[in-house]
């Protein structure tokens, strides 16, 4: 028994994913193609938990270096049990701006994590859906996740539309599906783009060096096409305040596509925003910008309106929210910064 068997006896250890390699499957390195089909995970985590035995190649350990072939088996063990597609109801507070027979829309906080998901199996939205409602739709192969039809970021506040019937899932689909439903954003992001309004028509997906992030492929060889319509609302010398309107709907979209500008969103940890990126040397500035931090500690992003062909009616309707108190309080801030620091 090799000393990997010796640390990680198999009846220690539960199965979370068995993935058969397509017929035309290219040979490829077991890392790389384990994180081609894992969600949330990076290159290091995918290589250590080989090596320390949780990944078998029909039926055997590999190393990280082993070459998958078209046909080959792969099992992928972790130490706890797998989640199952059972939602636990939790009776968590909706703030529901619309609710008829078809469909809600919902206005969700920020810091609410959307669906069940890696290291947040509860207090998610979907979570609170199953306490207040019953027997919402699940589109076929978005099992576990009721009445969804989009999502935003854990940290984006905004608005959802929640399915309530196979009818409304289905037509609120095609229209996610056709680019046709209408979403505008606010973001405020660091600098004056200039223009101050265009479209960025440029591919996006998960990163190459770190599978947490969306990232740009200008070149159009990696990633989907995404496309991000943007005009600036109110300059601030140092951050701007845009609005957004995506036309696709990739992940983290418009925190991608705002960095690939060299406008990071202001405070996005994950992109680069959570830095001094514009702004003066002194250390009252600093302290000003820290202190927004504080204020708003996520990312500036909010969904702020949602428009679509009621699936039920045949009509065109649209919601509107208000900035929520955090994104209003940095916003009132920055205004009074630029009113009262002309010598700056």
């Amino acid at each position: 028994m090799s000393e990997i068997e010796e640390e990680r006896q198999e009846d220690d250890l539960f199965e979370h994913h068995h993935i058969v390699a397509d017929p035309k499957q290219e040979i490829l390195r077991v890392d790389k193609f384990l994180m081609d089909r894992l969600p949330n995970v990076t290159r290091n985590k995918v290589q250590q938990g080989i090596k320390d035995g949780f990944v078998k190649v029909n039926g055997e350990l590999v190393k990280p270096n082993h070459k998958i072939h078209p046909g080959d088996s792969v099992h992928v063990y972790l130490a706890e049990p797998p989640k199952d597609d059972e939602v636990i109801p939790e009776d968590i507070p909706i703030n529901i701006v619309h609710e008829d027979e078809h469909l809600l829309v919902v206005n969700k906080e920020a810091g609410m994590v959307v669906h069940p998901a890696y290291q947040n199996w509860s207090g998610t939205l979907v979570n609170a859906l199953a306490y207040h409602f019953q027997n919402l739709p699940e589109m076929k192969g978005n099992e576990g996740r009721p009445g969804l039809v989009h999502r935003i970021d854990k940290d984006t506040s905004g608005l959802l539309v929640i399915a309530k019937t196979e009818k409304a899932m289905n037509g609120l689909a095609k229209q996610f599906f056709d680019h046709s439903i209408e979403r505008t954003y606010y973001a405020l992001v660091w600098g004056e783009p200039e223009p101050s309004e265009g479209t960025i028509d440029v591919h996006v997906g998960r990163s190459l060096k770190d599978r947490r992030v969306t990232t740009a492929f200008p070149e159009g060889d990696f990633g989907k096409n995404a496309i991000t319509h943007f005009k600036t609302l109110k300059s601030l010398r140092y951050v701007t305040l845009l609005q957004c309107n995506l036309e696709t709907g990739r992940t983290h979209q418009i925190r991608a596509h705002m960095r690939y500008l060299g406008h990071p969103l202001f405070n996005d940890a994950l992109y680069g925003g959570d830095q001094v990126l514009k702004g003066t040397v002194f250390t009252k500035y600093k302290q000003f910008v820290q202190n927004c931090f504080k204020v708003m500690p996520r990312q500036a992003l909010h969904a702020k309106t949602l428009g679509f062909i009621h699936p039920g009616t045949g009509k065109y309707i649209q919601f509107d929210s208000d900035l929520p108190t955090d994104f209003a309080n940095v916003l009132e801030k920055w205004e009074n910064y630029v009113t009262h620091h002309n010598e700056e």
